[in-house]
């Protein structure tokens, strides 16, 4: 048995991993600070979350906290972090705050203090890439930036050559991509990857960063419009109303069960091949926008059709899915669940969910700071 801390433990994949480590028979502290865009107005300890658990209402901005949260811990899975691509855009200082320096707070008290941490675990993102990997046309692997204004002011989706209409097709996205973050949100992302691989490498604490492909399932923050799109869409279903689709719907990604995430954070704390690695965590699997849309339609039964309203955000990329061979080869990763079966675990949560579809609000506020188009 190991004693692991859980930071964002009562959060979505946290919460679900803390279930998985306990029926491990490892003892779990928990340290979250409950922010009431994800926990609601009057945030409490979610119900879902076992009374065995050890509790520390806390912020990683505060080291005194982190002090308190690593007595005795030999294990550390670091998830908290404040998410949502759009909203970081104009929130810079608090996604920094809570994301980079909080993770710096981590690490300076593990340089510079005693302590019994013999694995960190960190979840990183699929943000970190910016665009995907693509081929040419005639075979060519290419590393698209982001895409021209112009291009897509003219409502021209794809990413092209540029001194052509030569279409870039997506391919499996790999851990050797150099990363091309586009939002402030995927920049401390980035930050929490590479601090705490880097310190981790100094002073001999085996580090592992997993980048999280786009996760669904039970426990979503349906009420949180900067969450993933899957609880997104069902928040605006479930309230008679059709899920809003930028571009063309086609714009695609790579959606992973929580199921499948939590698998992948035991493995990193059984395999050492995983040490000092930063990993791919999806499905290898490429679905639209749109599709995931119209899926999630038919299963919740609303008569709703998908908006699609032919503008743009500032900093959205067009296609990533993942490449998880190196998943495969170190951990024994294997995703389990197909989307299609997937889903009905969301749906059931979802029907047992009231939420506040705060949508258009964020669109508002996106539109405000000139970040749509």
């Amino acid at each position: 048995m190991s004693q692991i801390l859980v930071t964002g433990g009562a959060g979505f994949i946290g919460s679900h991993l803390v279930d998985a480590l306990l029926d491990k028979g490892h003892y779990v502290r928990v340290l979250d600070s409950l922010v009431t865009q994800v926990h609601g107005k009057d945030p409490a300890w979610p119900a879902w979350l076992p009374r065995e658990v050890d509790k520390i209402l806390g912020d990683v901005r505060d080291q005194s906290v982190w002090r308190k949260a690593l007595e005795n811990i030999q294990i550390v899975y670091h998830l908290a972090a404040e998410v949502g691509v759009g909203q970081s855009m104009y929130e810079i200082t608090r996604y920094m705050a809570s994301n980079t320096m909080g993770t710096a707070n981590l690490l300076e008290i593990l340089a510079h203090h005693k302590h019994s941490v013999q694995k960190l675990v960190v979840a990183s993102s699929m943000s970190v890439y910016g665009e995907g990997m693509y081929h040419t046309p005639d075979g060519e692997v290419v590393f698209p930036s982001l895409r021209p204004h112009e291009n897509l002011a003219n409502r021209k989706w794809d990413n092209f050559r540029l001194d052509s209409d030569e279409v870039f097709m997506p391919i499996p996205t790999n851990e050797d991509k150099p990363l091309r973050p586009t939002s402030i949100y995927a920049i401390s992302k980035r930050d929490q990857e590479e601090m705490c691989l880097t310190v981790g490498q100094a002073y001999g604490i085996p580090t592992t960063a997993l980048r999280f492909f786009n996760t669904y399932g039970p426990r979503q923050a349906l009420s949180n419009p900067y969450t993933g799109v899957g609880a997104i869409f069902s928040s605006r279903i479930i309230n008679r109303k059709p899920p809003i689709i930028f571009e063309d719907g086609m714009q695609s990604r790579d959606f992973v069960h929580v199921k499948d995430i939590v698998q992948a954070l035991l493995l990193s704390i059984e395999r050492s091949e995983s040490d000092y690695q930063a990993i791919n965590v999806g499905t290898g699997r490429r679905v639209s926008i749109l599709e995931m849309a119209e899926l999630l339609i038919q299963k919740l039964n609303v008569s709703v059709d998908p908006e699609i309203v032919g503008q743009y955000r500032t900093g959205d990329i067009r296609h990533c899915y993942a490449d998880i061979s190196k998943a495969r080869r170190l951990l024994g990763y294997q995703p389990k669940i197909r989307l299609e079966d997937g889903i009905d675990d969301l749906i059931a949560w979802v029907s047992r969910q009231t939420a506040e579809d705060k949508v258009d609000e964020a669109i508002v506020e996106l539109a405000a700071h000139g970040l749509t188009s």
